[in-house]
C-alpha cells in the first residue's frame, strides 16, 4: 500500500502538467465546438448553438477538401517513409567506409525546426532564387513552378516532409533491426529460404510492432502538419496544399471564428483517432488469425 502510494505521488507532477496541457484545454475547445463566439465582434459573448457548427462541416466543400488533401499527404508521404526507412536501415546495419559520417547527416534533419525546413526548401525551390529551378530548366528543360502548378506543389511538400521525417523512421527500424534474434535467419539460410522468404515470413512479422509506432506517429504528425507547408507554399497554388492545420488556421485567425474552428479540430482529432484505431485493430486481427490455436 505504501509502495503503491509513493508511487503515485511520483507520478502527480507529470499526471498535473498533463492534465494541465493536455485535458483541460481540450475540454475547453470543447466547450467552445458547441457555440457561436467571436471575441472581436461587436457581442463578443459565447452563443450555445448546439450542433449547427458540426452540422455545417457536412456541406463545407473547402473543408472536405481540405481532409481529403491532407489524408492523400499522409498516405503518400508515410508509406514512402517507411519503405525508404526500411532500406537506410538495412544498410546501416552493414558495415561499409564512412558509414559513421553518412549516419550523422542523414540524421540531420531531425534537429531543424519545421518552420525552418520550410524555409530552407522555399528557397531551394523559388524560381529565379533557388538552384532547382534553374538546373532544371538548364539541364533537362523543365519548367518547375510551384507557385503556378498544383502538382509540383504537392509533390515538392511530399518529398519535403519525406526528406525531414526519414531519419527518425530510419533510427526507429534500425533499433528494432538490432534487437532481432539471430537464430531465426540462421535457420530459414540454413533451410534455404531465399531473401523475399526470409523478408516476408521472418522479418516483417518481427517488426510489425517497431512499424505500427512508427507508422502511428507519423500518420499523426503527416495529419496535423502546418508549419512546413505555411512557409513553403501557404497552402497554394489555389487549395492544391491547402490542408486542414491551414484551413483550421484560416478560420480560426483571421475570420476570428472560434466555434467553428474548435468543431473542426475536434473532428480532425476525431478521425485521427478513428484511422489508428482501424490501422490497428487490422493488424492486431491479422495477426490473432494467423496465429494458431
Amino acid at each position: 500500500m505504501r509502495s503503491s502510494t509513493t508511487g503515485w505521488l511520483l507520478l502527480a507532477p507529470t499526471l498535473f502538467i498533463l492534465a494541465l496541457f493536455g485535458v483541460v484545454p481540450f475540454i475547453y475547445v470543447m466547450v467552445v465546438s458547441f457555440t457561436q463566439w467571436n471575441s472581436f465582434a461587436a457581442d463578443p459573448t459565447m452563443h450555445f448553438n448546439g450542433l449547427d457548427n458540426f452540422r455545417a462541416l457536412v456541406f463545407d466543400t473547402d473543408f472536405l477538401k481540405s481532409i481529403w488533401g491532407t489524408l492523400k499527404f499522409g498516405f503518400f508521404a508515410v508509406v514512402s517513409e517507411i519503405v525508404l526507412g526500411y532500406f537506410l536501415a538495412q544498410l546501416f546495419m552493414r558495415d561499409f567506409p564512412g558509414k559513421g559520417f553518412f549516419r550523422t547527416i542523414h540524421t540531420l534533419p531531425l534537429v531543424i525546426a519545421p518552420i525552418a525546413v520550410g524555409a530552407i526548401w522555399r528557397l531551394l525551390l523559388t524560381p529565379g532564387l533557388g538552384p532547382l529551378p534553374s538546373y532544371l530548366r538548364s539541364w533537362f528543360g523543365y519548367d518547375l513552378n510551384i507557385s503556378r502548378f498544383s502538382d509540383q506543389a504537392f509533390t515538392a511538400v511530399v518529398i519535403m516532409d519525406i526528406w525531414h521525417w526519414t531519419p527518425l523512421v530510419t533510427l526507429t527500424l534500425l533499433a528494432a533491426l538490432s534487437s532481432l534474434p539471430k537464430d531465426p535467419f540462421e535457420q530459414a539460410q540454413i533451410d534455404g529460404a531465399s531473401r523475399f522468404q526470409i523478408f516476408w515470413h521472418i522479418t516483417l512479422p518481427m517488426l510489425k510492432p517497431a512499424i505500427l509506432a512508427t507508422v502511428f506517429i507519423r500518420l499523426m504528425d503527416a495529419l496535423r502538419t502546418f508549419d512546413e507547408i505555411f512557409m513553403l507554399t501557404s497552402g497554394g497554388p489555389g487549395d492544391a496544399t491547402r490542408f486542414v492545420g491551414l484551413y483550421i488556421f484560416r478560420v480560426v485567425f483571421p475570420k476570428k471564428d472560434y466555434g467553428y474552428g474548435g468543431a473542426m479540430s475536434v473532428l480532425v482529432l476525431y478521425l485521427t483517432i478513428v484511422m489508428c484505431w482501424l490501422l490497428y485493430s487490422a493488424l492486431v486481427a491479422r495477426r490473432d488469425l494467423r496465429r494458431p490455436e
